[in-house]
């Protein structure tokens, strides 16, 4: 007993390093918006905003993390996609999406993650706009750049089980393709993969690389995590749409 509860603490105490430990920015958005440089007006006015008006809302907004997202009607088109999170309760968080991870990072989506309860309570017509997070997390491509390995593993094991509705506003350089100079038509429905194959070739590689990540070694980690991870829906949603064969990731499975 003893034992549990010291990894507990040690487990809550490396929680807290999420709004401590920075990763360090090391991807460029692919597209800069057209516009004339900021004024030195502008700027005046931006400082001054910073200084008297409240950033609460955007406030807590701390845990990066590093993934991939196809779109649910249109496979092929494949992104990497940078989350900065809001854990709201045990259930909910609230995240908006970038293409990259530096200051000139372009916004491009949101992503509402909830728990299997939330879940489970859902109309069944909503239920196709969540995709399942297993997947993801089992293979390794879902990762916390630049936190410690236990607290990562703590993260993990919390969104294990957990579903994401993602809506994507703006082709900013989706892998292999060209970007648009503005946030152009619908929001669409983005999705998560669940067999190993479905990401296309170099897309998981490339962010590894600059990011000095391995999602080999992160996927090994979290092998114990398989025996917590419940059937999900949707994790065979997009089956049989990449054009190339695939495989299943242990532990992912659809109800």
């Amino acid at each position: 007993m003893v034992w549990h509860r010291v990894a507990a603490v040690l487990a809550l105490v490396s929680l807290c390093l999420l709004t401590l430990v920075m990763a360090q920015e090391k991807v460029a958005p692919p597209i800069v918006p057209p516009g004339a440089p900021t004024s030195a007006r502008t700027g005046l006015l931006e400082r001054g905003a910073d200084l008297l008006q409240s950033a609460r809302p955007v406030q807590g907004f701390d845990i990066y993390l590093s993934g991939f997202h196809p779109l649910k009607a249109a496979p092929q088109r494949q992104m990497e996609a940078h989350h900065y999170c809001h854990q709201v309760n045990e259930d909910f968080a609230q995240c908006v999406l970038f293409d990259a991870n530096t200051a000139a990072a372009n916004l491009t989506g949101v992503e509402f993650i909830i728990s299997d309860k939330l879940f489970a309570g859902l109309p069944a017509a909503e239920r196709a706009f969540w995709h399942p997070h297993n997947g993801e997390i089992l293979s390794g491509q879902l990762q916390a750049p630049g936190i410690p390995r236990l607290a990562e593993h703590a993260l993990m094991r919390q969104k294990l089980n957990s579903y994401g509705k993602t809506w994507h506003f703006w082709h900013s350089g989706v892998f292999g393709e060209g970007a648009d100079p503005l946030p152009f038509g619908e929001p669409v429905l983005a999705w998560s993969f669940n067999r190993d194959g479905e990401a296309a070739p170099g897309l998981v590689e490339g962010r590894d690389k600059r990011l000095g990540l391995s999602t080999a070694v992160a996927r090994q980690n979290r092998q114990d995590l398989q025996a917590l991870a419940l059937p999900q829906q949707g994790a065979d949603a997009l089956r049989d749409s990449f054009g190339r064969p695939t495989l299943a990731i242990p532990g992912v499975r659809p109800p």
